[in-house]
């Protein structure tokens, strides 16, 4: 009897160590990903905030091509729609509304630069470049946001599925969710096809 009373005070003592030193990295491992995503959220502001700009730096130039302006800035405004919380990235269905708006401006954004192939003086209008430049720039910090996102939530997650992890999660923190990550739709895994 005596050693199982050992056994079990052991048993006792070694859960509470394992809660004691794991206890902070759920809510730590939530708050960064709450801080990359908001980073992911800023790149995209950013974005969203270049583009009125560079619409109209276009028109100027392309006139006819108001099929494509309307798109981009529809495009635009639905991204502008979709409000996603650091809370809803747990929820699937929320998560891939948000990302299908995202690439719907992606895909209206690609259809402008290929409008401006048309238009050799736009080309090379300084005005033009710059804002060409800058949002190059963005799209970049836009796929830097993401891949630092997605690591952050892969930390995140395993926390959650892991053990010790998944002890203290459930004793500690039962609300605590995986997070939804980005996924690359049908068509962005398509190759593009080049023509000469």
């Amino acid at each position: 009897m005596k050693a199982f009373l050992i056994g079990l005070g052991v048993i006792i003592i070694g859960l509470v160590l394992l809660i004691i030193a794991n206890i902070n990295n759920v809510p730590k491992l939530d708050e960064d990903v709450k801080a990359t995503w908001s980073q992911v959220q800023n790149q995209y502001k950013r974005r969203a905030d270049l583009i009125p700009n560079l619409v109209s730096t276009v028109k100027g130039y392309a006139e006819h091509e108001k099929s494509t302006f309307t798109e981009v800035t529809q495009a635009r405004a639905n991204v502008g729609k979709i409000s996603l919380t650091p809370e809803m990235l747990s929820n699937p269905q929320l998560f891939q509304q948000f990302q299908q708006a995202q690439g719907a401006l992606s895909s209206a954004l690609s259809k402008l630069m290929l409008v401006v192939e048309r238009y050799p003086d736009l080309k090379a209008n300084k005005n033009f470049l710059a804002l060409q430049t800058q949002l190059e720039g963005t799209e970049n910090r836009i796929t830097v946001a993401r891949r630092d996102y997605i690591q952050s939530v892969k930390l995140y997650n395993l926390e959650l599925r892991t053990y010790p992890g998944k002890i203290v999660a459930a004793i500690m923190y039962p609300d605590a969710q995986i997070r939804q990550t980005f996924t690359a739709s049908p068509q962005e895994q398509e190759a593009p096809k080049v023509k000469f």
